[in-house]
């Protein structure tokens, strides 16, 4: 009888203990709000769901190839071929309600394109997004881009960069940084999860390339800082290129036991560099960034490097010459030059020349972008889906860029200047180099029923490409269709 009434004295402690916990974290909740829960939400928010349309008229012309800079990080929506031009119609939606428990936002655009070789039609975006709280889940086809540098001025991402057509996706996670719960918005954290498919097939060649193949994509990050001027940041991106059927090793498995060994980059499959390595073809990224905040200045310096397979480059390992080193200034007092970027890329090592010798496998030789059992790389469409400076036939290179965008008396303007120096692989060495350079203005004409004109004027010099030159010119307009 005494030790019945025990445990139910003790089991009324512990109810008593119970409550006491859930009125000091209700107490928390309701002193601190957003400085301790990771995203305060306020049923107030009074901001307007709009929906918008969008239509442009561009023409391409060139004395070659389009040049660098006009073709590059477009989302593979510009042609390669001297002349050409597209027609393209959108509707979308902004998410408008950050502060909201739920939110949600859509684009839908069709491009018509017609170039010397051929004309087709196809979605630039179609895509759904909703906030469930902070998490996003997003499905279709959006650009994807990694990274912290502008994405306006850069040679890219060295994972996602917007240089390639988007790949059709679904993705679950948290997009953007969220205050950690309990630490006041001073450690903030974010990660997600994406499953994606190579719709490409139509582009390659069969007889040499592997088609139908799928994608794995996730990564997690951390950064200090919060209100603090000063935010240092981490992200770990890992990707991986799997299933489909290939020429000369045939269908790749697909099941749940191959998805877990490309989760966890682990070894299988059925030919010697699967085993060697890991199932499929595995690229991974860490970024380190450094962001100063002030009211009218953003400065962030950022380092990406990447490593292939089993060539892990974490920090503290070898090959840390390899990465994209840039600095990004904006700023907000004088309209005239708003936005600078400075950048560095090195991939000229690769883990040295020596893949393996005398039996022994030492790593060398990744080979950027390239795969044995993948044998297109890392591109969708032909175009490559990292930094736009690398193929993976040109992917030992030093890139010196520079960027600038202003606004001056209402014209808008952005101007890219780059020099590589490049040494195809190491398989295939072949020197090479490219000076490329554009300037870009546009200008919208309030009594032209509000088009937006535009001009983009390009070069490359040098032994890469040959010297070519190059212009663009677009019209475009976009409104609101629909405001509740």
């Amino acid at each position: 009888m005494k030790k019945v009434c025990c445990i139910k004295n003790g089991i009324a402690l512990k109810n008593k203990y119970i409550l006491i916990l859930i009125s000091w974290l209700w107490v928390g909740i309701d002193l601190y709000g957003a400085d301790w829960w990771p995203v305060a939400m306020h049923h107030t928010d009074s901001a307007r769901d709009t929906i918008y349309y969008a239509a442009e008229i561009s023409a391409v012309a060139s004395s070659g190839d389009a040049p660098l800079w006009i073709q590059a990080m477009e989302n593979g929506n510009i042609s390669s071929s001297p002349y050409s031009g597209n027609i393209t119609a959108a509707v979308y939606k902004h998410p408008t309600r950050p502060c909201r428990w739920y939110d949600y936002d859509f684009g839908i655009a069709l491009t018509g394109r017609f170039d010397t070789q051929h004309t087709t039609g196809y979605f630039r975006s179609l895509y759904a997004h909703t906030r469930l709280y902070i998490v996003d889940i997003t499905v279709g086809i959006k650009p994807l881009v990694v990274g912290s540098q502008n994405p306006q001025l850069t040679t890219g991402g060295l994972l996602f960069s917007g240089n390639a057509y988007p790949i059709p996706r679904i993705s679950i996670g948290i997009d953007q940084y969220v205050p950690f719960p309990g630490l006041y918005g001073y450690l903030e954290v974010k990660g997600g999860l994406t499953h994606g498919w190579f719709v490409d097939n139509c582009y390659l060649d069969t007889t040499i390339h592997t088609t139908n193949t799928l994608l794995h994509y996730k990564f997690a990050g951390v950064r200090i800082g919060g209100a603090l001027p000063i935010n240092i940041g981490y992200e770990l991106h890992h990707v991986g290129q799997w299933g489909g059927k290939s020429p000369f090793h045939g269908k790749f498995p697909i099941s749940w036991e191959t998805y877990k060994n490309i989760v966890l980059a682990q070894g299988g499959g059925n030919n010697l560099s699967d085993q060697l390595n890991a199932e499929g073809n595995h690229i991974g990224v860490q970024e380190l960034s450094l962001t100063g905040k002030w009211t009218n200045w953003n400065v962030t310096a950022y380092w990406q490097t990447i490593f292939e397979d089993k060539s892990a480059n974490f920090i503290g390992r070898s090959n840390q010459a390899d990465g994209l080193w840039g600095i990004a200034v904006q700023q907000k007092q004088w309209p005239f030059i708003n936005a600078i970027t400075f950048e560095f890329l090195n991939t000229t090592r690769q883990d040295g020349p020596w893949h393996d010798h005398d039996g022994q496998v030492y790593g060398g030789r990744s080979n950027y972008y390239n795969n044995s059992s993948y044998q297109q790389g890392w591109t969708h469409f032909g175009r490559t889906i990292g930094n736009a400076m690398m193929t993976p036939d040109n992917n030992r290179v030093r890139v010196y860029f520079a960027g600038v965008t202003g606004d001056i008396y209402g014209f808008r303007y952005r101007l890219k200047i780059s020099h590589s120096r490049n040494w195809g692989t190491y398989n295939n060495p072949n020197y090479s180099t490219n000076t490329a350079c554009m300037l870009e203005v546009k200008k919208q004409v309030e009594k032209a029923w509000g088009l937006d004109f535009g001009l983009r004027i390009a070069a490359d010099m040098g032994s890469l490409y040959g010297n070519r030159m190059g212009a663009m010119i677009t019209i475009s307009k976009q409104g609101i269709i629909h405001s509740y």
